[in-house]
C-alpha cells in the first residue's frame, strides 16, 4: 500500500490498513500484546491465567485474517474456529518444549518432585495439543484445498513437508513418552539425556515448521 519506508509515517496510510479486515485485527494485536506485557511486568497475583486469556485472545484473533477468510457464511465460520484451535494446540505443544527442558535440569535438583509434577501435567496437556493439532490441520487443508489436497503447487508442496515435518515430531514425542520416560524409572542417568536431546530436536523441528508456516501465510493456495 505504500511505497517506501516513509509511508509508515503516513497518517493515510495508517488510515487506509485499519480499514481493512487485516488492519482491524493487527490493531487489537497490538493492543493485546502491550496488555499481555504490562501484565507480565507487574506480576499480579493471577498472573499465570491473565496471561493465558491475553495470549489464547491473541491466537484467536489471527484465525480472523489469512487463508482461514476464504469461505463465507457457516463454512467460514468453522474456518476460522477450526483454524483458532489449531494455532492454539500449535503454541501448546511447540511452547511447552522449552519448559519440558527447563523441568529436566531440574530433576537432579531439590526441585525433582516438582518438576516431576510438572514433567506429568506437560505430558497430559501435550496428548491434546498433539491430537488437536493434528485433527484440526487436517480440517484447515482440506477447507483451502478441497479432497484430495492440491500437491502440485508450490503452496502444496510446502504443505506436504510441514505435514512431513510435523509428522516426525509425532514420531519424537511418542518415542519420549512411550519409550524414553518408562526406560528413566529403570536407568535414568543414561535415559534421561537422550530425553532432552529428543527433545531438543523436536523444538529445532517445530522451529523449521514455523518458518514454513509463515511462508504458506504469503502464499496463493492455488
Amino acid at each position: 500500500m505504500g511505497t517506501g519506508w516513509t509511508d509508515v509515517f503516513s497518517p493515510n496510510i495508517w488510515q487506509a490498513v485499519l480499514q481493512t479486515q487485516f488492519g482491524g485485527v493487527w490493531l487489537w494485536q497490538i493492543v493485546l500484546a502491550l496488555v499481555t506485557l504490562i501484565v507480565a511486568l507487574m506480576q499480579p497475583r493471577n498472573m499465570p491465567r491473565l496471561l493465558f486469556m491475553l495470549t489464547t485472545a491473541q491466537f484467536i484473533l489471527l484465525a480472523g485474517v489469512g487463508h482461514a477468510t476464504l469461505n463465507e457464511g457457516v463454512t467460514a465460520k468453522i474456518h476460522q474456529t477450526n483454524h483458532a484451535i489449531h494455532l492454539i494446540c500449535a503454541a501448546a505443544w511447540f511452547g511447552g518444549l522449552l519448559p519440558v527442558l527447563w523441568c529436566m535440569q531440574l530433576i537432579k535438583g531439590r526441585w525433582r518432585h516438582q518438576a516431576i509434577q510438572a514433567l506429568m501435567r506437560f505430558s497430559w496437556c501435550g496428548h491434546f495439543a498433539v491430537i488437536g493439532v493434528l485433527a484440526s490441520g487436517v480440517l484447515n487443508a482440506l477447507l483451502i484445498t478441497g479432497f484430495p489436497p492440491t500437491l502440485t503447487t508450490y503452496w502444496g508442496q510446502l504443505l506436504l513437508l510441514k505435514a512431513i515435518l510435523v509428522m516426525t515430531m509425532v514420531v519424537i514425542a511418542l518415542a519420549n513418552r512411550y519409550v524414553l520416560v518408562p526406560r528413566m524409572r529403570q536407568d535414568e542417568d543414561r535415559a534421561a539425556p537422550w530425553f532432552v536431546w529428543m527433545t531438543k530436536l523436536e523444538w529445532a523441528i517445530g522451529a523449521v515448521v514455523l518458518v514454513i508456516i509463515s511462508l504458506l501465510a504469503t502464499l496463493e493456495p492455488f
